[in-house]
Formats: structure tokens, C-alpha cells, sequence
């Protein structure tokens, strides 16, 4: 009996701590401003922070592996793939290669060196009350429409896609241009180089003699046992009891480990950036950046329970939208100032931004619709 009353006074007092324990955390979350979204803000501020202490030492490094492995790229291209165009393909062929090889390597290194040292643009220290949306928590200053904070950074950016550590700069209304053409050229380039690299990457890697001898020479093993090759074509004319030292060399296993590598390399690019290039082109197609594509989110899903769709404002259509973020104006065209480079600023000031003539909701049934 005393067991049972001893058992249920623990329940009760475990049902008051947890009651306790409820209440404590409705009364940090009591209204709007202090939500549970704010709780998990502050909850994972310390790991964020980490993050970017590590992305913000990771830039430089990563640019200077971007380059590294263009100028590894670079070299093979010359030293392996193009004797074996001339060799196999001809004159024709080769200087096709050269032409088009080197007009989609040279828009690639511009746009990413305008990616690197272009800054995205920041927002003067006196704004217009026009030109003003709201003020930055962290800048305690005035915050121009589609203006970001970059924590790693510590400013704020016009238009703010996203912080790029392989650009090791911001992504944002001056930059973004470069940015996006950089993807395109370098998903373009690296899958040229991979169809390019093809035949003399199959006759390399499918052949398993010479993956066999590339992964032997220049081992220990190789030495130790002072590993020898027989080539079978020359076998009927070694004579009776020798063994012919066979001619594979360390420049043979130099061109299969680099041409093994240039693939492998470059169809990787292509996978990822390839992905990535076709997310961010979506974005560009809608009007909208990385950080809006969020907030908009939000505020389609708010608007949907009161049986109103969302329009991002800053939609014009695919087309114009496009031409905005190229700076297609002031009789610039694609076959000069896009397919070849060019340093034009893209359209506006980042400042001041047009807007769609509705107010930027529709009710489902087509009527206009003011939010407060």
C-alpha cells in the first residue's frame, strides 16, 4: 500500500515538473517576436558561427584550388590531348579544338576573375527615404529593398544571392552577372573537355594492361620485384630463353594517370555545377535570388490559408528577367556582350528596384488583392 501511494506521489511530482517545464517554455515563446523559430535561432547560433569562421578561412584556398586545377587541366589539354587530335583527327579537327577550346576557357577565367574582384555592392551611408525598406538589425542602418546581411562579410549586399566560397566573395547585384555566366562557361567547358577526352580516356582506363602497369609503376612493388612487361607483339622475335624488358615507360604511365584524372575530374564538374547552374537559372528565370526564393516560400505558404496566391513582385517575366540581370540595354546585344567578355554593370542601381503594377497578390479567382 505504502509502495503504491509512494509510486504515484513520484508520478504527480514528475507530471508538475513537465506542466512546469510546458509553461516555462510557452512563456519564452509568448508571442510573435519571441517564437520557437527564434529559440532554434539562437540554439544553433554557435554552430553557424563555426560554419562560417571555417567558409570564411576556406575562401582564399579554394580560389587558389580553382586555379590550381584549371592550370592542371590546362597542361594536360596540351601535353596529351592535343597530340592525340593531331594525331588521329588531323589538321581540321585540331585547330577546331584550339579555337573553341580556348573562346570557352577565356570566358570562363574573365567572368571568374570579375566574379572574384568585383565587389556585389553595398548600400551608400545616406539613403533616400524612397530608396529605404527597412533597417538592418545587425548594420543598424538603412536597408534598401532586397538587401541582405552577409555575416561573413559583416555588410550589407544589394540583392544578396548567397556568400560563394570558391568565388570567396558575395554574390550579389554587380556580381551576379559574372557569376552565373562563370557556371555556364565552366559546366560548358568541362563537359567539351570530357566528350574531348573521351576517346583517349577508353583506350586508356578500358584497358586493363595499362591500368595494371600505371598502378605498378613508380610503386615499391615495382621495384622490389623489378616487375618486367612482356609485349606480346614483340614476343616472336625475342630469342629462345631471353625475356623481353617490355617499353612501357614512366611518361606511358604519367599520360594514363593524367587522362584518367582530366575525366573523372571534368564529368564531376559537370554533375555538380552542372546542378547547380540549373538551380540558379531557375531562380533568374523567376525574378528571384537564393535568400528571396526562401521568403517567398514563407509567404506563399501564409497566404495560401487566407485563399490568396502569391506573386513575387519582382517578376517580369523569363525573358526580361534575364536581360535585367545580363544588362541587355543601351543597344548591348548576346553576341557581343554575352558570348564574349565583357565588363557592362547590369540594369539599375540595386537600390531602387521596379515592381510588377499589382501590388504583388491575386486571389485565386483573379481579383486584386491589398494586404495591410
Amino acid at each position: 500500500m505504502k509502495l503504491a501511494r509512494l509510486n504515484s506521489s513520484v508520478l504527480r511530482s514528475l507530471l508538475e515538473h513537465c506542466r512546469m517545464a510546458s509553461f516555462a517554455l510557452r512563456s519564452i515563446t509568448y508571442n510573435s517576436f519571441t517564437n520557437k523559430s527564434a529559440m532554434v535561432d539562437v540554439a544553433v547560433e554557435p554552430l553557424l558561427w563555426m560554419v562560417e569562421k571555417i567558409t570564411k578561412y576556406l575562401g582564399p584556398i579554394m580560389v587558389v584550388m580553382v586555379i590550381i586545377l584549371c592550370s592542371l587541366i590546362l597542361v594536360i589539354l596540351y601535353v596529351f590531348g592535343a597530340p592525340f587530335v593531331l594525331s588521329e583527327q588531323g589538321w581540321f579537327p585540331f585547330i577546331f579544338h584550339i579555337v573553341f577550346g580556348h573562346w570557352l576557357f577565356l570566358n570562363t577565367l574573365f567572368n571568374y576573375y570579375k566574379g572574384v574582384t568585383t565587389p556585389p555592392g553595398y548600400p551608400p551611408a545616406v539613403l533616400s527615404d524612397t530608396s529605404v525598406a527597412t533597417i538592418c538589425k545587425k548594420c543598424i542602418a538603412p536597408k534598401p529593398p532586397r538587401t541582405h546581411h552577409c555575416s561573413l562579410c559583416n555588410k550589407c549586399v544589394l540583392k544578396m544571392d548567397h556568400h560563394c566560397p570558391w568565388l570567396n566573395n558575395c554574390v550579389g547585384h554587380f556580381n551576379h552577372r559574372y557569376f552565373i555566366s562563370f557556371c555556364i562557361y565552366m559546366t560548358l567547358g568541362t563537359a567539351y573537355i570530357s566528350i574531348f577526352i573521351w576517346p583517349l580516356f577508353a583506350r586508356e582506363f578500358f584497358d586493363a594492361k595499362k591500368t595494371f602497369k600505371s598502378l605498378l609503376q613508380g610503386s615499391l612493388l615495382f621495384y622490389f620485384l623489378k616487375y618486367n612487361v612482356k609485349e606480346p607483339e614483340l614476343e616472336e622475335n625475342v630469342p629462345s630463353g631471353h625475356t623481353h624488358t617490355g617499353s612501357w615507360t614512366d611518361y606511358d604511365s604519367v599520360q594514363h594517370k593524367a587522362v584518367t584524372f582530366l575525366f573523372f575530374l571534368t564529368f564531376s564538374v559537370v554533375l555538380a555545377l552542372g546542378m547547380l547552374t540549373m538551380w540558379h537559372a531557375r531562380l533568374i528565370s523567376k525574378g528571384e535570388t537564393s535568400i528571396e526564393k526562401n521568403i517567398n516560400n514563407k509567404e506563399r505558404r501564409r497566404l495560401k490559408q487566407l485563399n490568396v496566391e502569391y506573386k513575387n513582385p519582382y517578376d517580369f517575366g523569363f525573358r526580361q528577367n534575364w536581360r535585367d540581370l545580363l544588362g541587355l540595354t543601351e543597344k548591348r546585344t548576346f553576341w557581343r556582350h554575352i558570348l564574349f567578355p565583357s565588363s557592362h554593370p547590369p540594369n539599375g542601381d540595386g537600390i531602387h528596384w521596379k515592381r510588377i503594377p499589382t501590388p504583388g497578390f491575386v486571389t485565386k479567382n483573379g481579383n486584386s488583392f491589398h494586404s495591410c
